[in-house]
Order: C-alpha cells, then sequence, then structure tokens
C-alpha cells in the first residue's frame, strides 16, 4: 500500500530534521571533542530548541548511536572501494594505509568507532553490525595472506590502531606513525607467514 503524500511528506521533514541534528552533533564534536556533546548546545547549533531534539532522539545516547551508525557506514563504504587485486599483500597494505588515513583524518569519529571514549554509551547491536562487517573484510584479507588465527587478527587491530593512537597523540596533522604502514605491515606478515604452509 503506497503512503499517503502527507505522511511521505512528514517522514521525509523528519528524516531531514534529524540529518540536520547529526550534522550539527559532528561539527560539535569535531571543534571540541566528544566530551563537549550537550543537547543544549547541539540544539543552538541545529537552530532548535531542546525539547525539539528529543522529538527525533529519545537521549544523547541515541545521537551518539547514529552518529557510530553513520560513521560505521562510511567505514564499510571505504572498504567496499578499496581494490582487489591478485596480491593479497598489497591488498593487505592497501587497506592498512586507508584505515589510518580514516582515523587520523576525523580523531573524534575513530574514537567513536574504535575507542570506548564516552562513559555510559555503548552503540545497539545494528549499529555495531556496520563494525563487525567491516572487521570482516579485514578478516578475509588476513586469511588471503594465510593468517587465520583470531589472535593474530587481534595482534593485527592492536597493531594499526597502535599507529592511530600514536599518530593522533604525539604528532597531529603529521606522518611520523601513519608512514610505518608499509614497514608495519611487511613485519606482520613475516611473522606469520608460516601459516601458509599449514
Amino acid at each position: 500500500m503506497l503512503k499517503k503524500p502527507a505522511a511521505n511528506w512528514r517522514e521525509a521533514r523528519r528524516e531531514s530534521a534529524r540529518a540536520a541534528v547529526l550534522t550539527a552533533a559532528w561539527e560539535l564534536v569535531r571543534e571540541d571533542g566528544l566530551a563537549a556533546l550537550s543537547l543544549r548546545e547541539l540544539a543552538r547549533r541545529a537552530g532548535i530548541t531542546t525539547p525539539t531534539v528529543y522529538a527525533y532522539f529519545e537521549s544523547k545516547n541515541a545521537i551518539l548511536d547514529a552518529m557510530f551508525a553513520q560513521a560505521a557506514q562510511t567505514f564499510v563504504d571505504l572498504k567496499a572501494s578499496l581494490p582487489a587485486t591478485d596480491d593479497p599483500q598489497q591488498d593487505l597494505l592497501t587497506e592498512a594505509r586507508a584505515f589510518v588515513t580514516f582515523c587520523v583524518s576525523d580523531v573524534p569519529r575513530y574514537q567513536l568507532l574504535f575507542q570506548y571514549s564516552v562513559p555510559g554509551f555503548t552503540p545497539s547491536a545494528e549499529s555495531y553490525e556496520l563494525a563487525v562487517r567491516a572487521l570482516d573484510v579485514t578478516r578475509e584479507l588476513l586469511a588471503r595472506n594465510g593468517v587465520h588465527d583470531p589472535r593474530h587478527l587481534d595482534i593485527w587491530t592492536a597493531i594499526t590502531a597502535g599507529l592511530v593512537d600514536q599518530q593522533v597523540s604525539n604528532d597531529p596533522g603529521g606522518d611520523r606513525w601513519s608512514g610505518l604502514v608499509e614497514d608495519v605491515t611487511r613485519m606482520f606478515l613475516a611473522q606469520f607467514a608460516s601459516e601458509k604452509n599449514q
């Protein structure tokens, strides 16, 4: 059954208003950090009243969840856009570079996705599933390189996230640690190359 035009208009208006709130939320956290996300300031920036924010999001955590979902979907889309070649090592290196660039280019987004930096916030199952899908791509890339042990996936994520942490903490805007991606990738694969023959 087709929706009535009025219902379509109301739904479109609601989605537009939600999008405006999320845009204002991203602007706010990119300027002042995730801790600065307050509903009062968010409403002011979005040009609405604080009670109106609650008409679109039931809580601050609901806003954070929507932001998490947006960020995770962007990450999934990025991974899907990366080329797949006949060289699995090069593909892993390409993905690692893309991950580090994605993270250091937007620190609040990185913190929301990959760190528990907001006390009391846990993403919903639906939003978290997007992050799991992105990790599955990495798992498949490692498997193409002969790395299957779940512990080694943990090592890989710790190493790549560690590069990001060092970069954003100690050389923001530079490349002291992000420039080490190729060395780290080759070292990691060299360490676990024996798995290819198992």
